[in-house]
This record gives C-alpha cells, sequence and structure tokens, in this order.
C-alpha cells in the first residue's frame, strides 16, 4: 500500500497562475544540468535566469496549447509541444534567449545560440509530441512523479499515432527514457559544450 501511494500522483495541466511556481520548480530541478551551467556558468545568477527563461516559455510558447502538465502540488512539470504547434526558427528562436544576457552576458547567450542551432538541425520534420522540457524538483525525486507527467502525452502519441522526441543532456536519464520507449538517434558533441542525445519513440499499438 505504502509503494503504491508513493506513485499515486494528480496530475494535472497547468495554466497561467502556476507559471512563477513551475519556473521557479524547474529552475531548481536544472540546477545541475550540464547544458545550463554551460550557458549559465555563475552559480549566483544560474537560478534567475532559468525561471526568467522557463516563465518566458511557459507564457509565449506552451501553455496556450494546452500541452503543459504538473501534479497538484508542484512537485514537477512537463512542457510538450504538440504535433502542429508552430517551431521556432531563426530570428524567433533567438528573441526568447535575449533576457538571457542579464544572467549569461554575451558569451553565454552566444553559447545558447551556437548549441541550440545545432540542436535544431536535428528535429524531425514530421508531425510528433515533442519533450521539452520534464523536470521534478529535487526533494521530490525518484518518487514515479517523472514517469507520470510523461504519461498524458504519450497517451495521445499512441491514440494518434504519432512519434515523440527529446534531448536530453545527461547520459543517466537514457534509461529512464528507454524504459518509456525512447531510444537515442544522434549524439551531439561540439567542441567545448556538453554532450547532448536526441531521442526517439513511436506510437505504440493498441492493446487488444
Amino acid at each position: 500500500m505504502a509503494e503504491e501511494l508513493r506513485h499515486a500522483h494528480t496530475i494535472r495541466l497547468a495554466g497561467v497562475p502556476d507559471i512563477d511556481a513551475v519556473s521557479s520548480m524547474l529552475a531548481r530541478s536544472f540546477d545541475d544540468d550540464p547544458v545550463w551551467r554551460y550557458v549559465l556558468p555563475s552559480e549566483r545568477l544560474r537560478g534567475g535566469g532559468l525561471e526568467a527563461y522557463i516563465a518566458i516559455q511557459l507564457r509565449t510558447d506552451y501553455l496556450a496549447f494546452g500541452s503543459v502538465w504538473t501534479t497538484d502540488r508542484l512537485e514537477g512539470a512537463a512542457l510538450w509541444a504538440p504535433p502542429g504547434k508552430p517551431m521556432r526558427t531563426g530570428l524567433s528562436a533567438i528573441i526568447p534567449i535575449l533576457p538571457l544576457l542579464r544572467y549569461a552576458g554575451a558569451r553565454g547567450a552566444w553559447r545558447s545560440i551556437a548549441l541550440l542551432s545545432a540542436v535544431e538541425e536535428l528535429h524531425p520534420k514530421v508531425p510528433h509530441w515533442y519533450l521539452s522540457v520534464l523536470g521534478t524538483d529535487p526533494p521530490h525525486q525518484r518518487r514515479g512523479i517523472a514517469s507520470a507527467l510523461m504519461a498524458p502525452a504519450l497517451r495521445r502519441c499512441d491514440e494518434g499515432g504519432f512519434g515523440a522526441y527529446l534531448e536530453s543532456s545527461k547520459e543517466r536519464n537514457l534509461a529512464f527514457y528507454n524504459r518509456h520507449g525512447f531510444e537515442v538517434t544522434n549524439e551531439i558533441a561540439r567542441r567545448g559544450a556538453p554532450t547532448v542525445w536526441t531521442m526517439w519513440r513511436e506510437p505504440r499499438p493498441a492493446e487488444p
């Protein structure tokens, strides 16, 4: 019974009132992320930069599509882009990064743009669900929250016959995603930058 309760999480769609809390929680979750430590090397400024960037992503690029899931107590969140959502490319992809100048400086912003461009080149062109961000507040990790947060979108993938795509900047997370059906498709290794792995999941047929 205790194990069942440990993995029983109420998942709901996030809304505008959740922006501040979700941004703060995800900033804590990604504080040790290799890419964000590369873009925002300052320990003092990293949290503020992460919060600002995630809040912009939520407000301008994800909440409107009804594909941001969180828990009833805001212990984690998953930001998905559904099929048909316009992808930001070129200048439109750079504009959301501009607020990072305050936290990362010109060098950090340039690093972000260069790495983003390399990652963007490999983004699938076929319609799919894209997992942009998945994070759990550190005190609540390893309790099944991340798996529960992924479930609604993966269910829609299977029901609609869509693939799912993500990028991971932590090698130790590859096994976790693999358990959910994702396979590594590419490894992005730029000189001086953290390695990023791209992963793809084929839709699973409905069980008889």
